[in-house]
């Protein structure tokens, strides 16, 4: 019988953070939610448990705690953020998943403010040094985990890693949540997966996609 995996949400009150918790709660996980507000995290601990009956998910009180109970951490959280929730998960994330959503934007989202040649996920990696870090769910809106599927196909989400089961292992939670995973390469190519998300970000808004929009490669 497979062992069940335990996953820490890291700023499970947002609106990725939510939008993650309530997808892979339909998997055989284990989810422990941590947010800056209790209050946030009970009503949506009460709304897995209310959609999703037997769902296996609890507010957790502390990162730290809920990391080091977790095999998978994902950090749901802004870029500016990661930085700090690195520091204080650092020694209990050791050869353990953390997977990165975060976009580096500037405030007028023309541009990011990562230095050219690196990414918010290589610079996890390098707070984390001990850790498997992967880029995944950054090249999704919120609204897409309600509807993974747009004008009638599946959205494509991105995955990229340097640990190839660490990347397979995200794979299945992606497509748990209902997105059609893609492994896209090394740890390197999330600067391409965050400039494809600034990409699409600013043709939303010039085009009024109501953040309902999403990748899609088609292929032969």
């Amino acid at each position: 019988m497979q062992t069940k995996k335990t996953i820490a949400v890291i700023g499970a009150g947002g609106n990725m953070g939510s939008a993650i918790s309530r997808s892979v709660s339909k998997g055989a996980y284990r989810l422990l939610l941590k947010g800056d507000s209790q209050e946030q995290l009970d009503a949506l601990v009460k709304e897995i448990q209310t959609t999703t009956p037997g769902a296996d998910v609890e507010a957790a009180a502390c990162a730290t705690d809920a990391s080091w109970e977790a095999d998978i951490i994902i950090l749901a959280v802004p870029y500016q953020a990661e930085k700090e929730i690195a520091e204080k998960i650092r020694q209990v994330a050791n050869q353990k998943i953390v997977i990165s959503i975060a976009n580096p934007l500037n405030e007028t989202y023309d541009g990011l403010v990562t230095e050219p040649g690196t990414s918010a996920a290589e610079e996890l990696q390098r707070l984390l040094p001990n850790a498997k870090v992967i880029k995944a769910f950054n090249t999704t809106f919120a609204a897409d985990f309600n509807s993974p599927s747009i004008s009638g196909k599946q959205v494509d989400a991105f995955v990229a890693g340097n640990d190839e089961e660490a990347v397979k292992t995200v794979s299945e939670l992606v497509k748990t949540a209902g997105f059609n995973p893609i492994a896209a390469g090394e740890l390197a190519v999330s600067r391409t997966l965050e400039s494809m998300q600034l990409l699409l970000i600013r043709l939303g808004m010039k085009y009024n996609y109501n953040w309902l929009a999403g990748w899609k490669i088609l292929h032969n």
